[in-house]
C-alpha cells in the first residue's frame, strides 16, 4: 500500500502500525514523538493499535520548550 510520511510517499506492508512505522523510520526519541495520521493526533498507548491504511498521510511531530 502507498502511504505519505513526513510529504514523501513510500510503499509499506498492509497491517502496518503507526509504532511499527516508528521503528522503521528510525524516529529518534521516539518516547518524545507525537504522531498525526490524516492531521488526527493519535494517543501515544494507541500506536501498537493504530493501522494504517492505503492514502494516509503520516507526521511525526515533537514539541519543544524553553524561552522565557
Amino acid at each position: 500500500m502507498l502511504i505519505t510520511v513526513a510529504g514523501v510517499k513510500k510503499e509499506v506492508k498492509d497491517g502496518l502500525t503507526v509504532s511499527q512505522l516508528i521503528v522503521d523510520e528510525k524516529v529518534e526519541t521516539p518516547m518524545y514523538v507525537t504522531v498525526s495520521v490524516n492531521d488526527e493526533f493519535i494517543a501515544s498507548d494507541s500506536f501498537e493499535s493504530t493501522v494504517l491504511k492505503d492514502g494516509d498521510s503520516v507526521e511525526f511531530l515533537y514539541f519543544m520548550g524553553g524561552g522565557q
